[in-house]
């Protein structure tokens, strides 16, 4: 796949002279970003705002790679068809609980891959924030702010808008797909995923690519290392080893012989000095819950406010996916909860915690019959296929509860710096008034998770 990008990208893409090493030598006497002349504009383009109408040319053309591989990959898509009425309205109506269908690996590394796309396709057309790189500037994380709200509306689009998963295939209205994992994985995680990709290039793409003149090594680890921001270099008709902070792969100096390589600065850091107590925080997480003898696996977001010197208020929202059930059967849960959490807001780079939450648990239960559904997809299937996706509830059941439920929990995250820490560690006891569904009990239960903290105004 690869390989065919980069052969399309060769023929398609490439600017004069960045595609030809023999036209276009590495030299340490070319100064960056005068390798090519100024790209001629025609639209007119804020000089700090964002450019919205390139934004959405790009956003449109992604979301129209993700829904042509649906249609071409998906017979149920293709059978359930276009459409904007009752099909749409039912798919919306159907949302709840926590699990959707799919594997582990599109929930928890394809849906934030998409969020990370969209994140970098935002910071593209960010005019006063394009250029920042991963560190503790204040611009770095209020570019990434901004970016990760787009990714998180980007996602809502996709997954219940006017051009959307529920609009095109009416995927949310069939048995297990109406969970909402992806309205917070795809942005949460997909924002972890953002930040993991930006220090990469910082502290491991950078480094090599200003020690060696082979421009294959550099094309290949600004590709490779940083995927998600390739894909959205393709989707905005560049290069996928496009950056903005830097020139291209053959136009800017290697490190000088003094071993200082004085070209193509980061944007200069502010300095780590304001209070190290952070009056927001965002923390996306993932982990595993035990309800009894069954596991549960999840992820979710977290947003604690500081109302005093050593107290926040904290909302959380995860959920997760039953394992270990019978064939047939899938099973899900989701918790809200509000509370306080006590947390020293010393300078060390250790920061224990402790809360105690109040809130909500959904626990959600569906049973598929598989002989049911054969007779029913039988006696249909010389009148229409399509009525496979609206006779479902004739071969599924479901159970589902609402209760009341408390979560105490203590923790400790590490500092990495004043905007950026690591959950090491979360420990949680849940108690609720839940009653047994499908021979599990989710009246007490256990959880472990870890996850990023982004600190907001620490910078």
């Amino acid at each position: 796949m690869w390989t065919q990008i980069l052969l399309t990208c060769f023929t398609v893409f490439l600017p004069p002279g960045e595609g030809d090493p023999a036209k276009s030598p590495v030299s340490p006497d070319v100064p960056a970003r005068s390798a090519a002349p100024p790209a001629v504009v025609n639209r007119a383009q804020p000089a700090n705002g964002v450019e919205w109408l390139d934004l959405a040319e790009s956003s449109v053309r992604f979301i129209g790679v993700m829904h042509a591989f649906r249609w071409a990959t998906e017979p149920g898509t293709r059978a359930a068809g276009i459409g904007w009425g009752s099909g749409y309205t039912r798919s919306l109506g159907a949302l709840h609980g926590w699990a959707d269908g799919d594997p582990f690996y599109v929930n928890y590394v394809g849906h934030p891959m998409q969020g990370a796309v969209a994140g970098h396709l935002f910071q593209l057309h960010d005019q006063r924030y394009k250029r920042v790189e991963f560190g503790r500037g204040r611009d770095y994380w209020k570019a990434r702010l901004r970016s990760a709200a787009f990714a998180w509306a980007f996602s809502e689009q996709f997954e219940i808008g006017p051009l959307s998963e529920a609009s095109i295939g009416h995927v949310q209205r069939n048995f297990p797909q109406q969970g909402f994992a992806d309205h917070i994985v795809t942005p949460a995680i997909g924002l972890a995923w953002t930040l993991g990709e930006d220090a990469l290039d910082r502290y491991l793409v950078r480094p090599i690519e200003v020690r060696t003149g082979n421009w294959w090594v550099r094309l290949a680890v600004r590709s490779f290392l940083n995927p998600a921001r390739s894909f959205a270099n393709l989707m905005d008709e560049k290069v996928p080893w496009y950056r903005d902070s830097r020139a291209g792969i053959l136009s800017y100096r290697p490190i000088a012989a003094d071993g200082n390589g004085a070209t193509d600065a980061p944007v200069p850091a502010t300095p780590d000095s304001a209070p190290s107590a952070a009056p927001l925080e965002f923390i996306p997480v993932s982990g595993w819950r035990q309800f009894g003898e069954m596991g549960c696996a999840g992820a979710g977001a977290e947003a604690a406010w500081r109302v005093a010197t050593d107290w926040q208020i904290v909302l959380a929202v995860n959920g997760c996916k039953m394992t270990g059930l019978q064939a047939n059967v899938s099973g899900d849960a989701l918790i809200y909860q509000i509370g306080p959490r006590w947390t020293p807001s010393g300078a060390g780079k250790w920061s224990p915690y402790a809360h105690l939450l109040l809130g909500g648990i959904k626990a959600t239960q569906e049973r598929m019959d598989p002989a049911m559904k054969r007779a029913v997809l039988a006696a249909n299937q010389a009148l229409d296929p399509s009525l496979d996706y609206t006779l479902h509830e004739q071969y599924s059941a479901s159970e589902e509860a609402n209760a009341l439920a408390l979560t105490a929990g203590v923790g400790v995250d590490y500092k990495l710096n004043s905007a950026l820490a690591l959950r090491v560690a979360n420990l949680e006891y849940l108690r609720s008034q839940l009653p047994v569904i499908g021979g599990v009990s989710y009246n007490h239960g256990f959880q472990a998770n870890a996850g990023l903290v982004l600190r907001i105004g620490t910078w």
